[in-house]
Order: structure tokens, then sequence, then C-alpha cells
């Protein structure tokens, strides 16, 4: 009885609120200047929290769920993870004309050389059955006066403790693309002054694309291992539209010979 007298006291008192804030922006034009200066202070820390609210309830209430790192892994893996791009809402959702070196979250970047960016980026929401990240990536490019264009993946430090040369590194990915675009996946591994580099192309056969980079072909320091990152780069991306729904990594060691 108790909990439901106090939830029937919250309903006034956000009622109450609303219509006191419906009010107070009906007649910003003619309230006096410092009346209206407190009222945008209070306005800003009440805004703040409503989108700490609905962002968290975003997370939550979203299908597939916020925050899953579940996808098929291959038998004996040792590190997995999908980008927070793809895991969890940005904060903004979009954004237009993109400057070359823009952050999407804290774990990726897009690196181009246009001098006119035409390049619009959106996350966007998995909704489909058959996906299992909560959200995807769709990238808008328009004219192209660039000579290159690519996603950086920030892999988290884990990724690089316990690395060795006996690793295989697997990425995946579920990419649309509206014409026919040629992908290259190129793993980065820095260890000490040095930095190693494995190239692939995605095979776009299909949405479901896979490549995995065995590091024996390198000459990996494994006491030395500091970071690594990916850079999806894109070959004459103009006019055309590619929408990422999902990036995942994980880690296995090769079978013994």
């Amino acid at each position: 009885m108790g909990q439901q007298r106090t939830s029937l006291f919250e309903k006034l008192l956000s009622r109450r609120a609303r219509a006191f804030w419906s009010r107070a922006a009906n007649a910003a034009g003619t309230t006096d200047l410092s009346s209206l200066r407190n009222q945008r202070n209070e306005a800003r820390i009440l805004r703040q929290k409503l989108d700490e609210l609905t962002y968290t309830a975003d997370s939550r209430l979203a299908l597939p769920r916020i925050g899953s790192s579940s996808f098929p892994k291959p038998a004996g893996t040792d590190w997995s993870w999908r980008p927070q791009l793809w895991r969890g809402a940005l904060p903004v959702k979009g954004m237009s004309s993109v400057d070359s070196k823009t952050m999407l979250g804290d774990e990726v970047t897009i690196f181009h050389d246009c001098q006119i960016s035409e390049l619009t980026l959106r996350q966007l929401r998995n909704t489909r059955e058959a996906d299992l990240a909560p959200f995807g990536l769709r990238m808008d490019v328009f004219r192209f006066d660039g000579s290159f264009l690519s996603l950086v993946l920030n892999l988290p430090q884990t990724s690089c403790e316990g690395l060795l040369r006996r690793h295989l590194l697997r990425m995946e990915a579920i990419v649309e693309v509206e014409k026919p675009l040629e992908i290259f996946a190129r793993l980065n591994v820095r260890h000490g002054p040095n930095t190693e580099q494995i190239v692939r192309e995605l095979p776009m056969n299909g949405d479901n694309v896979m490549v995995e980079f065995d590091l024996a072909y390198t000459k990996l320091n494994e006491k030395r291992v500091e970071a690594m990152w990916i850079d999806l780069i894109f070959e004459g991306p103009e006019m055309n539209q590619v929408t990422i729904r999902d990036v995942t990594f994980s880690r296995h060691p090769r079978a013994e010979l």
C-alpha cells in the first residue's frame, strides 16, 4: 500500500513538473532575463539527468539486448570482443560532413583525406531476428575526392595480454553494401618500436564475412606487445552506402602440427 501511495505521489509530482516546464517554455519569450537565466540553468541540469535516464532505459529495453557480447566463437577461444559501437547506444547517433580523425565512441575513428567531406555516419538499431549485435553502423559516401577512407578499431588492452605467435585472430562481420566494394582489413600489432602488419581482403560474396590473421607469419616479440588495432580500408567508396551490422573478434591458438 505504501509503494502504491509513493507511486501516485511521484506521478503527481511528475505531472506538475511537466506543467511547470511547459508554462516556462511558452513564456520564455517574455520572461525577465534574471528568471530566464535561472530557468535555463535548471533546465540544463534536468536535461542531463533525463539524457542519462533515456540512455540507460534504451540500453535495458531494446532488443537485441544492449551490451551483448554473445556470438559464436571457435573452439579454444581465449579472448573475444565486440566493440562498444555495436554493443551500446552512442550519445551522438549520427553526423554529416564528417572530418578525418572523428571518433565514434571511444574505440572507433574514421580517417580520410577528402578536401570536402560528403560523408555521413549513423548508428542504427539492429532489429532483425538474425542480428546478435544490438547496433550497427551505416556510412553514406557521396562525392569522394580523397585517396583513402578507413575506419580504425582500437582493440582493448586485454587483446594483447598473453598474445603469442601461435595465435590466430579472427574477425567476423556482417556487411551490407549498396554496390560492389572492395574492403580490406589490416591488423596492426605494436611491440616495442616495431609494428607488425597483416592485410586480408574481406570476401564480399555474402553479408557474413570472416578473415583470420595468423601471427606465425610475423616477427612478433611476444614479451613486448603493447597495442593492437584494425584498419578497415574501403577502396573506391564514392556513391555507396555501407552498413556494418556487426563486428566481432576472437583469438585462439593454432592447432599443433
